[in-house]
């Protein structure tokens, strides 16, 4: 069961708080929400999921970025600044900072960043998390690769992966987008949540048949 699918449930979820009138209890209702749906993911077979109206096309020009790198202070990373370096970008959206998904996932883009710098590729997160939360979840886990904020959820929206539930507020959904050097869009992953503690074995070998 993927974050979206949880939406229809979501009021449901937390039947003993029936306002959310006060930001105090909107950002309680929304890690709750993270935590629930996320646990609830990885325990429930996947169902499938239908592509998002609007999604980018495979063989496109991927949709252009300038958001704050949460490992550099802050400061703007821009996709055309990475495109220049001449390295594929493996662009993840992912949920919400410390949450049990994301840090999974994060752990394992880590674990296999060697691998992924073999490939000529680096790895940029992209959640609507403040640079401040993504800059302490890179230090809690040690993270060698770019975290970005997307605290307005522009980016997200553009690759098609916001999601805005009411009571909740909004999110990046998980979803994945392989680049090109050249800026082109070459493979989306759609179908992460459920698959998220092999995920990144998965875009390795997708990053290997599509630079082979």
């Amino acid at each position: 069961m993927k974050v979206e699918q949880l939406i229809a449930i979501a009021p449901f979820l937390f039947m003993g708080s029936n306002s959310y009138s006060t930001p105090q209890r909107q950002n309680l209702s929304r890690k709750a929400f993270l935590t629930t749906t996320t646990t609830t993911a990885l325990a429930i077979p996947q169902i499938a999921r239908a592509e998002p109206p609007g999604l980018p096309a495979v063989g496109t020009k991927a949709p252009d970025f300038a958001l704050p790198n949460a490992r550099d202070e802050g400061n703007i990373v821009e996709l055309k600044t990475l495109l220049k370096t001449g390295k594929w970008t493996v662009l993840y959206f992912y949920p919400g900072a410390f949450t049990t998904g994301c840090t999974l996932e994060a752990r394992g883009f880590q674990r296999d960043l060697e691998q992924y710098r073999s490939l000529n590729t680096q790895i940029v997160g992209v959640s609507v998390d403040p640079v401040e939360k993504n800059a302490q979840f890179c230090q809690a886990e040690a993270l060698d690769f770019i975290l970005s904020s997307d605290a307005n959820g522009i980016i997200s929206k553009k690759y098609r992966s916001a999601l805005q539930i009411p009571g909740f507020g909004s999110f990046s959904n998980r979803q994945t987008y392989v680049i090109d050097p050249k800026g082109e869009l070459r493979w989306v992953f759609l179908d992460v949540e459920s698959r998220v503690p092999r995920h990144s074995g998965e875009v390795l070998e997708k990053l290997r048949e599509l630079e082979a």
